[in-house]
């Protein structure tokens, strides 16, 4: 669903807009927050529903390694260090993979006349935006900035 289209425009996004508005009026804030977060899951996985499991794959682990930060006391210094790295290495495997995997076969098959093939990898819809918001909430927690790990209100200090 692209947001030109005439189902987002005439039902997708009004549809969500009063549901959400809705929700709020009724004081329900905390099912008007699940509600969008369940939107923005459905509006992502129409387009490819292969990347919207990769997408909260990625959701899961990051939010189990923040989970994980926070857990860990301040002495403990080096494994939060470590865990800090592996987290945002992780996530720039990830990006790196989708974005430059092609590129670098291609590149070795140019330069040692080599055969190598690999399926055309699609970029995954916003992959860089939400990678690099990933890595920000690592950060942002290894700084003590996240007092409060949550789903739908992720409140920073």
């Amino acid at each position: 669903m692209l947001f030109n289209s005439y189902a987002f425009i005439l039902i997708f996004l009004p549809s969500t807009f009063i549901a959400y508005h809705a929700l709020r009026r009724a004081r329900f804030e905390r099912a008007a927050i699940g509600f969008l977060v369940f939107a923005s899951l459905v509006f992502y996985g129409w387009w490819s529903p292969v990347y919207l499991i990769l997408l909260v794959a990625l959701i899961l682990a990051n939010f189990a390694a923040v989970h994980c930060l926070i857990s860990l006391p301040l002495k403990n210094a080096r494994s939060r260090k470590l865990l800090l790295t592996v987290g945002i290495a992780g996530n720039l495997a990830m990006l790196g993979y989708f974005k430059y995997a092609n590129f670098f076969v291609d590149s070795v098959n140019s330069i040692f006349s080599s055969e190598l093939s690999l399926a055309p990898i699609i970029l995954p819809l916003g992959i860089s935006f939400f990678t690099f918001q990933k890595i920000a909430l690592l950060v942002d927690t290894y700084q003590e900035k996240v007092s409060d790990l949550n789903f739908l209100t992720m409140r920073c200090s």
